[in-house]
């Protein structure tokens, strides 16, 4: 069979296209460059923000003598945020818009991403974010002050596990709003930029708030500064992405979707049904009761007074009626359902009558009505 023939699976999430090798190269190609110009623009957009933010601090996460610089904090709380929604918009799709290995590692993980698309994405993102370092670094004036180090007195194992758990956060995000299909799939970009920005308001001043390691990776390498506790900007989110993995696929695993949401539950009578009297007193603003109106088999009704337009009559369920009244119910439509049969029954046996007999009948009738005359 000639090469060309050959189907090979394209590396596409949770739907895999078959075709030539050629196409299958084409793709490959399409989705890194995706990835490649989105994380270059993510981490350009960030490291940007950081830098016109910290401006007059001498680190990324401030120093635990001084006071803490809120509106720096939360400009690049939004820089993150806003960079990462409008991007994962843009190139969403043209290669998922990751823009992060921690990302790539927990998407093969939970069965989104086959492994060799996750380490060709992952390289583009790497370069990506070396590339917007540079970039960055090379538009602003002065020395790039833009790269993530522990502060405020955070120890090695603390930064880890902000780190852990802050990637936990924004993978969750992504899993369930992006790879799970539904009504707000639309709108899932800007819920994973939300949970970045809640991500950075929490991990900026302790460990220069990374979540991915492209984005320590670039200002690192572009300032040649690696300080001795780097590994923790790889390993904290990579652990981070396999916990989140690990959880999506237990859910999965237990066939969440097949949970009844809120809308979607059945109407259950409460164990216990306290009297409200506030219901109750709203409800006799405007209406009174009458007694001389009740149905014995229905239970109090309630009536419109004069005032106003004339509303439809109200039925008050009394607690602990609930029962009846759905016992009730089946018994009238069994009763509906009965009469719908008879009625059905009469017109087929009218709808089979022969026209002779018919005849007969009418024939019978009119002498009989001919004899009767006769006799008066």
């Amino acid at each position: 069979m000639p090469p060309s023939d050959v189907t090979i699976q394209t590396l596409r999430a949770s739907n895999p296209v078959y075709g030539s090798r050629r196409t299958v190269i084409k793709n490959y190609f399409v989705a890194m460059t995706g990835e490649y110009v989105g994380t270059t623009l993510f981490i350009l957009c960030c490291l940007g923000g950081v830098q016109v933010a910290k401006l007059p601090e001498t680190s990324v996460t401030g120093n635990l003598d001084e006071p803490l610089n809120t509106s720096s904090l939360f400009y690049i709380a939004a820089s993150f945020g806003f960079s990462l929604a409008v991007n994962v918009w843009i190139f969403c799709r043209v290669s998922g818009g990751l823009f992060n290995p921690a990302v790539s590692l927990g998407m093969v993980l939970a069965g989104c991403l086959s492994p060799m698309k996750g380490a060709l994405l992952t390289v583009a993102q790497l370069l990506g974010g070396i590339t917007g370092a540079a970039i960055i670094d090379a538009l602003v004036p002065g020395q790039l002050n833009a790269g993530t180090a522990l502060g405020a007195g955070t120890s090695i194992a603390q930064g880890l596990f902000i780190e852990v758990f802050l990637t936990a956060l924004l993978m969750l995000t992504i899993f369930f709003l992006a790879t799970e299909k539904h009504q707000g799939s639309f709108i899932a970009p800007l819920a994973i930029g939300l949970a970045l920005f809640l991500a950075e308001m929490v991990g900026v001043v302790y460990t220069g708030g990374s979540l991915n390691p492209a984005r320590s990776l670039g200002p690192a390498v572009v300032t040649h500064n690696f300080p001795g506790y780097h590994w923790i900007y790889w390993v904290g989110p990579g652990l981070g992405a396999i916990l989140a993995a690990g959880f999506y696929s237990l859910l999965k695993f237990l066939e969440y979707e097949s949970v009844p949401g809120p809308e979607e539950a059945p109407h259950v009578t409460p164990l216990f049904l306290w009297p409200s009297r506030g219901s109750r007193s709203m409800s006799t603003h405007f209406r009174t009761y009458s007694h001389h109106e009740a149905d014995p088999e229905k239970g109090l009704r309630l009536h419109t007074t004069s005032q106003g337009n004339a509303e439809p009559v109200t039925k008050v369920q009394e607690p602990g009626s609930g029962d009846k009244e759905v016992h009730r119910s089946v018994e009238n439509s069994i009763m509906v359902n009965a009469r719908l049969d008879r009625i059905e029954m009469l017109l087929t046996q009218l709808v089979q009558m022969r026209p002779s007999d018919s005849a007969q009948t009418a024939f019978a009738g009119s002498e009989s009505a001919a004899m009767t005359t006769k006799e008066t």
